[in-house]
């Protein structure tokens, strides 16, 4: 059983590279479930109606978010309606839409959780324990169990990754828009990984024009950030290979393209 799961959507480019890659990524790879971390995929804030059915269409069976949940309005406006679209589980009660989902894939039946970090972050409610509660109630149902950490620290990231080791499939970690090099597999079965990088502008910061990021950091004047339309993309993410029996992650695999690491059909 396997998952695909694409890094950080940012704006117009990443979801470009989206459009062209995750078709050719499923080709390869043959998951039985593709999930897009949405988040920055309205200009690097937010998301709308719009750009949900496009990344659909694109081959997202799942899409999570983040921070940057609220930042276009337009959520608001149908994100009780989406079945497949998860929010952070750790905002507060009463917060519209879901923290996990439960969706088909093939014979197989998969729990997706969105969590958010508090580290270096806005303050929100502590997601130890509210993960702690979703996977209980999952494992009612599924033993296939898979939760994006959005989230700065890599600390936070590794402790929630030791402390599901062996209750969930994988966690892997979002946010920072850098790939990390980390990924593995922990001791009692969950594939872990620090942070799966973004899909966007590959000459940028962060996926943000840099000259306005170098200038904030050589003047300390305020500036505003903007996502580029043009130039060169890359396409960042994982795939996980699950025990089709027990859940537990077998193997999981850095995807990073580029055009210096362009991507080759096997």
């Amino acid at each position: 059983m396997k998952l695909l799961f694409i890094g950080d959507v940012v704006g117009s480019m990443g979801r470009e590279m989206v459009e062209e890659f995750v078709p050719k990524l499923k080709e390869q790879h043959q998951p039985d479930l593709t999930i897009i971390n949405g988040e920055n995929a309205a200009s690097g804030r937010g998301i709308t109606e719009n750009i949900y059915r496009q990344l659909e269409d694109a081959g997202a069976d799942v899409i999570t978010m983040g921070n940057h949940t609220w930042d276009n309005r337009d959520i608001f406006q149908f994100i009780d309606k989406a079945s497949n679209i998860v929010r952070p589980a750790n905002f507060p009660q009463g917060t519209p839409g879901k923290g996990m989902v439960m969706i088909q894939a093939g014979s197989f039946e998969v729990a997706v959780i969105n969590l958010l970090g508090r580290t270096f972050m806005n303050p929100i409610d502590d997601p130890f324990p509210v993960v702690k509660k979703l996977v209980d109630e999952a494992k009612r149902h599924t033993p296939f169990i898979f939760v994006d950490f959005h989230g700065e620290a890599t600390s936070e990231k590794q402790a929630m990754g030791w402390f599901l080791d062996g209750k969930v499939s994988a966690v892997v970690g979002t946010h920072t828009h850098v790939q990390t090099a980390d990924e593995r597999i922990l001791p009692k079965g969950t594939a872990y990984q620090s942070d799966v990088g973004m899909t966007g502008p590959y000459d940028e910061i962060l996926g943000m024009e840099k000259e306005a990021v170098i200038k904030r950091f050589v003047t300390s004047l305020p500036v505003r950030f903007e996502v580029p339309k043009t130039g060169r993309k890359q396409l960042s993410g994982c795939v996980i290979e699950l025990d089709r029996k027990t859940g537990k992650a077998l193997s999981i695999k850095r995807i990073l393209i580029n055009e210096d690491l362009p991507f080759r059909l096997k």
